[in-house]
């Protein structure tokens, strides 16, 4: 059983990078026993082919070319068993590569003209905070505080 197992492992990760808690969701989904599980992974983990922090580093990436900002992606990342402390080392939300992140998203989805009424920037605010950037990257990306 636990070669059909590494077998189905192998093909999730020959797709893509996934968290061990991901994996192991998956192959439950697929049918096999959780207690079968542990060992599979961890000889996996031991052999460099699962990674959570492998899988980090891609997911953060895939996650910048979105538009997403530090804090949806943390949250993200925890959803799918990323330990926190693992997300602290990969994302340092007070990086400047954040706030030009905003910038870019605003201005991709606004125009480059920034808003010049409450109601228009308030709209902006709410997109880049659903987006996941924090209060300080919205605001300089919007043009500073709300009168």
């Amino acid at each position: 059983m636990s070669k059909e197992i590494r077998i189905a492992a192998m093909n999730l990760l020959a797709r893509r990078e996934h968290s061990q808690q991901e994996m192991q969701r998956k192959l439950v989904n697929k049918g096999f026993e959780p207690g079968e599980l542990a060992p599979v992974l961890t000889a996996l983990a031991t052999e460099g082919l699962l990674s959570d922090e492998r899988f980090t580093e891609a997911f953060i990436n895939s996650r910048l070319q979105r538009g997403s900002g530090p804090t949806r992606i943390a949250m993200e990342l925890q959803q799918r068993g990323v330990s926190h402390e693992l997300v602290t080392i990969y994302l340092d939300e007070r990086d400047s590569q954040w706030t030009r992140l905003a910038i870019e998203v605003r201005s991709k989805r606004f125009g480059p003209s920034l808003p010049d009424d409450f109601k228009e920037r308030v709209r902006q605010m709410r997109f880049l905070q659903y987006r996941g950037f924090t209060h300080s990257q919205i605001q300089q990306a919007v043009g500073g505080e709300i009168d």
